[in-house]
C-alpha cells in the first residue's frame, strides 16, 4: 500500500515538492536541520521571515535566492491568487540574514508549479515542469540582466540580404519576445526561407540576448540534416566568420548533449527517448510522427509512459525551442516533450491549421502565403495540365470466363486463373485490388506527348528532347514499381533515367536523392511519401500526381516540392536545355486538383506501421486512441478485399464476429458520443456512485478491453496471412484510352490574369520608361531603341513586379494565342516580342527574330524591285546587320568594329561595299526592322 494515501493533502503536496527539489539537485532540510552552506543549493522548510514562515527558502552557496509557496493539489486553480503572498515573503526581512529582495519565486502543489523571475521588466508567472537547478539560479543571479530584460533591449535588425517577409517575421518575433509571449508562430510559404530566417534570429538571440542554448526541433532525420547544413552555411552580416566558427552546432545522433553546444538539432523522437532514458531505433527518425507512430518501440508497454524529470536534462536545458514543420509533430504523445522545457517556443510552418493556431496561442507573428511569395518572385507559380482516361474515371469490368493474371503483392509472383464471375472495379480499386497496365501506360504516354508538344516543347538538346526533372507521386510501393517500368519503356530509356526514391529501396536513399537534385540522372523520380514534404529539389519543374490527396495541408506540402526558385546556371547544370525556371507544372492524372480537400485529421494515424505491429500492440494492451483508430481504418479497408470464403474463415475463429463488428468496437472505445451515452446510463443506474469523469474513464477502459479482446494470437495470425496473400488482378483485357490531355481551364484563367497584369504595368509606365515610350510612340521613334533601354525595362520589371518575368508572361500569351513557338533564348528578346504584342504592333505573340526576318525580306525585295541589285558580299553584310538588330535591337556605327563585323573587315570593308550609302543603309535598317 502506498503510505502517502493516508496523509493529508497538504503533506502529500510537501512530499511531492521535496522529491522534485531533490531531483533538481537541492538539499531539503527542516528549519532546525542543517545549514544553508551544506551544499550548492539548500531548501529550508518553514524558514522564518518578518511576515511569517515561508514554506521553502532557497539558498545557493548560503545566499538567499528564492522562495516556494506550497499549496494542496486541490488548490491548483487558486495559484494566481497566492502570488502576492509569495512576493511578500520574497521582499520581507529573513531571520539571521535581514532584509532581502529575492529574485526567484515559485508556487507549487507538487503537480502544478509556477515560476516568476522578479528581475524581468514586467515579472509574470509561468508554468514550469519542475524546479530549476541551483547552478542555474546562481548563474542567472550573477547576470546583470535577465533573459527577458535583454529581449526588450535587442539592437535593430541588420536587414542586409533579407527578404521583406523575413524582416517582418524576425522583427515581429522579437517584439513578441519583448512582450514575454511564450509561444509564437511564423507562417511562411514553402521555399521562402524559413530556416534561413530561423538561423538569423537564432544568431541574434545568442549574440545579443545572451541565450545559452537553443533547440532546433524537427520530426525527421532528413529535416535535421538540412537544418544542420543551413546553420553551417549561415554567415552573419556583422561578422566575417561562419556561424559554426562562432557557435557550436550539434545534431543529436545519440543521447549525449554536449555541454558546450549552443544550438542543438534533434528530432522530437530522439528527444523523447533521451528524456525517457531509452535507446532510439534510427528507423523512428525517418518518417514524421504523424505518419509512423514508433509503435515498434512502444507496443510492448501497456501504454506510452509520460515524460518524468530527467536529472541529466534539466528543464532549463534550452532557452528557446524552434519547431520546424510545427503543423504536424507536436501534439498528443509528443507535446509533453515541449511542455517539459522552460523555454520560449517558435513554430515554423507553411501550412498551419486550426490546431496549430490554437497551440501557439493565436500569436501569429508572420503570415507570408504562397501567393505572396510568387508575387515577390521568391517562389515560382504553377500551372495545371490535366490528363484523364476512360478507366481512370470509370473503372472497368473483367468478364466471367476471361483468363486473367493474378499477382501476389509481396512476392510479385504471378499465376493465371479463369475468372468465374464478372468483376466490376472502380477508379478507387486501381493499383490496389486491380492493376490495369494500359491505364498506367496511357497516362505516361499522354504525359510524354504533352511534355514534348505543350508543356516544355523547346527542351531540345543536341537534337534530342531533354525531359525536365519530374517527380511522380504513386499510391504504394507496388504502384511505384509499375510506373517505373512503364516510364522506362515509353521514354525508351534505361534504369538510370527513372528511379524510385523511398526509404525501402536497396540503394542509399540519401545518395539517390542527392543525384536527383544535382546530377543529370535520374530525370524522373517516383515516390510515395519520402520526398513529399520537407525536401528541397530545386531543379524540379514537373509534379505528376498519380495518387489523390485528401488533406489540403499535405497537398500544399507536396506542391511545395516544385515551388523552389533556382539560379539559371544551377538549373542548367542538370537541365542544360532549360533557359530558366519561371514556373512549374502540376500534371494531374487523378483529379487531385479538383477533389475537395479537408483540414481534419485522417482516421489513419499510424501510416507506415505494418498491420502486424498494430495487431501486436493492441494484443499487448497498448490503449492509444491513435492505435485503435488506425487499426479500425486498416480493417475496414481489408474487409473490402476479403472473399466470402475468407470472411467465413474469420467468423469461425472469432466465434461469429466479422471485421465490421470488430471495427465498430475499436471506434466506440474512443467515440465521445458513445462514452457520454454509456456514462449517463450508468449514472442513472447508480446515482450515488462515483463522479461522472470517473465513470467515463471506467467505461472507456471497459470498451477498450472489449475491443482488444477480439485480437487473439490466432485472429491476428489469420488477418496478417490473408493480407499478405491477397492478390492484385492484372487487367490486360480492358485497354484504356485518353479522354483528356489539356491545360486546366483555371490555368488559362491564370494566363489571362498574368497577361492583363503585364499589359496594365506597361500602360502605367509607358511615359516614364524610355523603351516603352519609344514603343508607344511613332514608328520612326523606335529606330532609337537600344539594348540598354530594353535592359532598363527588364530591371524595372524585376524590381517592381518579379511575377511578370518575361518567360512566365511569354508562356501565358503562348497559351492565349494558341501558338507553339519556342521561347527565345534571351529574356530581352522575349520581352520585346511581348511589348510589341501588348502595344498592338503584332496581332499575336511572335518571336522577335521572325519579325525582323520578315521585315528584312520585305525591305530587300522592295529595294531590288527596281534597278538596284545587291551583290553577294553586300547581302552577307546586310544579313549580319539584320541578325545583330534581332538580338540587340539597334546598330551603332561603333558596333562595326566588334564581332562579327571585325572578322570580315569592320566599318572600312562596309564603306568599300556601300560607299556613301553606308550611313543611310544603317539608319534605314534600324528604322525598318524595329518599327
Amino acid at each position: 500500500m502506498n503510505p502517502t494515501l493516508n496523509q493529508d493533502p497538504e503533506q502529500r503536496a510537501r512530499d511531492q515538492i521535496d522529491q522534485m527539489l531533490r531531483q533538481a539537485g537541492w538539499l531539503v532540510y527542516d528549519k532546525n536541520q542543517g545549514s544553508p552552506f551544506d551544499g550548492k543549493g539548500v531548501a529550508m522548510r518553514e524558514y522564518q521571515t518578518e511576515v511569517g514562515p515561508v514554506d521553502y527558502a532557497l539558498f545557493v552557496d548560503g545566499i538567499p535566492i528564492g522562495v516556494i509557496e506550497a499549496k494542496r493539489e486541490e488548490e491548483g486553480h487558486r495559484m494566481s491568487t497566492v502570488e502576492e503572498q509569495s512576493k511578500n515573503y520574497a521582499e520581507a526581512a529573513w531571520k539571521y540574514v535581514g532584509a532581502q529582495s529575492i529574485p526567484f519565486i515559485y508556487e507549487s502543489t507538487g503537480t502544478l508549479t509556477r515560476f516568476t523571475d522578479n528581475r524581468d521588466p514586467k515579472p509574470r508567472a509561468r508554468r514550469v515542469f519542475s524546479f530549476h537547478r541551483p547552478e542555474t539560479l546562481a548563474n542567472w543571479a550573477k547576470q546583470k540582466k535577465s533573459l527577458r530584460t535583454q529581449l526588450v533591449q535587442l539592437p535593430p535588425l541588420n536587414k542586409e540580404g533579407l527578404r521583406p517577409a523575413q524582416i517582418v517575421a524576425i522583427e515581429n518575433l522579437e517584439k513578441s519576445f519583448a512582450e514575454n509571449r511564450p509561444r509564437a508562430l511564423i507562417q511562411m510559404a514553402t521555399g521562402a526561407g524559413k530556416t534561413y530566417t530561423a538561423a538569423t534570429f537564432v544568431y541574434r538571440l545568442l549574440r545579443h540576448a545572451n541565450a545559452q542554448r537553443i533547440l532546433f526541433l524537427v520530426d525527421t532525420k532528413n529535416l535535421g540534416e538540412q537544418a544542420e547544413q543551413e546553420f553551417r552555411a549561415f554567415q552573419p552580416k556583422d561578422d566575417n566568420r561562419q556561424f559554426t566558427e562562432l557557435y557550436n552546432v550539434q545534431r543529436l545522433t545519440s543521447s549525449y548533449i554536449a555541454p558546450d553546444s549552443q544550438v542543438c538539432i534533434s528530432t522530437i523522437q530522439r528527444l523523447y527517448s533521451i528524456l525517457k532514458g531509452e535507446e532510439l531505433d534510427e528507423q523512428a527518425e525517418q518518417d514524421n510522427p504523424n505518419e509512423s507512430s514508433w509503435l515498434d518501440q512502444q507496443r510492448r508497454k501497456k501504454e506510452p509512459l509520460p515524460v518524468v524529470y530527467n536529472e541529466r536534462v534539466p528543464i532549463e536545458q534550452f532557452d528557446f525551442i524552434v519547431i520546424d514543420e510545427c503543423h504536424r509533430s507536436i501534439y498528443n504523445l509528443w507535446q509533453q516533450v515541449l511542455d517539459y522545457f522552460d523555454a520560449f517556443q517558435v513554430g515554423l510552418t507553411a501550412t498551419p491549421d486550426k490546431r496549430t493556431f490554437g497551440y501557439f496561442d493565436e500569436n501569429v507573428v508572420s503570415e507570408y502565403t504562397y501567393e505572396d511569395s510568387v508575387a515577390d518572385g521568391v517562389n515560382v507559380g504553377y500551372e495545371i495540365y490535366l490528363i484523364d482516361t476512360a478507366i481512370s474515371q470509370g473503372g472497368g469490368v473483367i468478364q466471367k470466363g476471361w483468363d486473367v493474371e493474378r499477382r501476389e503483392k509481396l512476392s510479385r509472383r504471378k499465376r493465371w486463373q479463369q475468372q468465374d464471375e464478372d468483376l466490376e472495379y472502380s477508379r478507387r480499386d486501381l493499383d490496389k485490388k486491380v492493376v490495369n497496365p494500359s491505364q498506367i501506360r496511357n497516362v505516361i504516354r499522354a504525359f510524354k506527348r504533352a511534355l514534348e508538344t505543350e508543356i516544355f516543347p523547346d527542351r531540345i538538346k543536341d537534337g534530342k528532347y531533354q525531359v525536365p526533372k519530374t517527380l511522380i507521386f504513386a499510391k504504394t510501393d507496388s504502384h511505384a514499381d509499375d510506373i517505373i517500368r512503364v516510364v522506362r519503356e515509353e521514354f525508351a530509356e534505361g534504369n538510370e533515367f527513372c528511379k524510385k526514391v523511398t526509404y525501402k529501396i536497396d540503394e542509399d536513399p540519401k545518395s539517390l536523392l542527392s543525384r536527383f537534385r544535382n546530377d543529370y540522372y535520374p530525370r524522373i523520380a517516383v515516390t510515395v511519401d519520402m520526398i513529399a514534404t520537407g525536401t528541397d529539389v530545386k531543379p524540379l519543374e514537373v509534379l505528376l500526381f498519380m495518387r489523390d490527396v485528401k488533406s489540403s495541408n499535405y497537398f500544399t506540402q507536396m506542391m511545395g516540392r516544385g515551388t523552389r526558385t533556382i539560379h539559371r546556371d544551377d538549373l542548367q547544370e542538370v537541365s542544360s536545355a532549360a533557359e530558366a525556371k519561371t514556373h512549374f507544372i502540376i500534371v494531374d492524372a487523378v483529379g487531385v486538383t479538383k477533389t475537395k480537400k479537408t483540414n481534419t485529421r485522417p482516421l489513419e494515424r499510424k501510416r507506415g506501421v505494418p498491420l502486424k505491429d498494430l495487431l501486436g500492440a493492441i494484443r499487448m494492451g497498448v490503449a492509444e486512441e491513435d492505435l485503435f483508430l488506425s487499426l479500425a481504418n486498416r480493417l475496414s479497408r481489408l474487409d473490402k478485399q476479403l472473399t466470402e470464403k475468407e470472411k467465413a474463415g474469420l467468423r469461425d475463429i472469432t466465434g461469429g464476429k466479422d471485421l465490421p463488428q470488430m471495427t465498430r468496437e475499436l471506434l466506440h472505445a474512443f467515440d465521445p458520443d458513445v462514452l457520454e451515452q454509456a456514462t449517463e446510463q450508468r449514472r442513472r443506474e447508480d446515482p450515488e456512485g462515483p463522479a461522472a469523469d470517473v465513470v467515463q474513464e471506467q467505461v472507456q477502459q471497459e470498451l477498450a478491453r472489449k475491443a482488444a479482446s477480439n485480437f487473439t494470437g490466432e485472429v491476428n495470425e489469420y488477418l496478417e496471412k490473408v493480407r499478405k496473400v491477397h492478390e492484385q488482378i492484372i487487367d490486360t483485357h480492358n485497354l484504356d484510352t485518353v479522354t483528356q490531355s489539356e491545360w486546366d481551364k483555371e490555368s488559362a484563367s491564370k494566363s489571362q490574369q498574368l497577361a492583363d497584369d503585364f499589359a496594365a504595368y506597361l500602360e502605367a509606365h509607358k511615359d516614364e520608361i524610355t523603351a516603352l515610350r519609344l514603343f508607344y510612340g511613332q514608328p520612326y521613334q523606335r529606330r532609337d531603341l537600344t539594348f540598354r533601354m530594353v535592359e532598363e525595362l527588364l530591371e524595372r520589371i524585376r524590381q517592381d513586379k518579379p511575377a511578370l518575368a518575361p518567360y512566365a508572361v511569354w508562356d501565358a500569351y503562348a497559351k492565349l494565342d494558341n501558338i507553339q513557338a519556342n521561347r527565345p533564348k534571351q529574356e530581352l528578346v522575349a520581352l520585346v516580342s511581348l511589348v510589341r504584342r501588348v502595344c498592338g504592333l503584332d496581332e499575336q505573340l511572335t518571336p522577335y527574330p521572325k519579325i525582323v526576318d520578315k521585315k528584312f525580306q520585305d525591305w530587300v525585295f522592295g529595294k531590288q524591285a527596281g534597278a538596284l541589285k545587291f551583290t553577294e558580299d553586300q547581302m552577307q553584310w546586310l544579313r549580319m546587320i539584320k541578325d545583330h538588330i534581332a538580338g540587340s535591337f539597334h546598330l551603332e556605327m561603333d558596333d562595326l568594329d566588334y564581332t562579327p563585323f571585325d572578322a570580315v573587315g569592320g566599318r572600312g570593308r562596309m564603306y568599300q561595299l556601300f560607299g556613301a550609302e553606308m550611313n543611310g543603309v544603317i539608319e534605314e535598317l534600324n528604322e525598318v526592322l524595329v518599327a
